[in-house]
């Protein structure tokens, strides 16, 4: 398999992002690494976050520099080969980076692919 990392913004969504990191956690492609960015939060969503004590995730803290500068601090700390995006308010279904993994494969020339949802 190809490491993905997944990258998370997080700017006060401590309400949701327990649900995103689950969904990334339920994946069917388990070789994966999260790399959260906690963009200067004022609540403790980066604390719910290092309290899973789960090797596979990662929080990165800077101060707020807004969802562009997070995601771009995310870029700079993923180890892998592809990059997935999710927001802290949303979710992936299980076979979400299968699909994608397996349009890898099926395109490998491709630089960027995605799905609908």
């Amino acid at each position: 398999m190809n490491l993905i990392s997944v990258v998370i913004p997080l700017y006060n969504k401590a309400s949701t992002i327990l649900t995103a990191v689950a969904s990334v956690r339920a994946q069917t492609y388990t070789d994966w690494e999260l790399v959260v960015v906690d963009d200067g939060s004022t609540d403790d969503g980066a604390s719910l976050v290092d309290a899973l004590n789960d090797p596979r995730i990662r929080c990165v803290r800077q101060a707020n520099g807004g969802v562009a500068a997070a995601r771009n601090a995310g870029l700079s700390a993923a180890h892998g080969e592809w990059v997935a995006l999710l927001d802290a308010d949303d979710h992936w279904r299980p076979a979400h980076l299968a699909r994608l993994h397996q349009l890898r494969e099926r395109f490998p020339s491709a630089v960027l692919c995605g799905g609908a949802c």
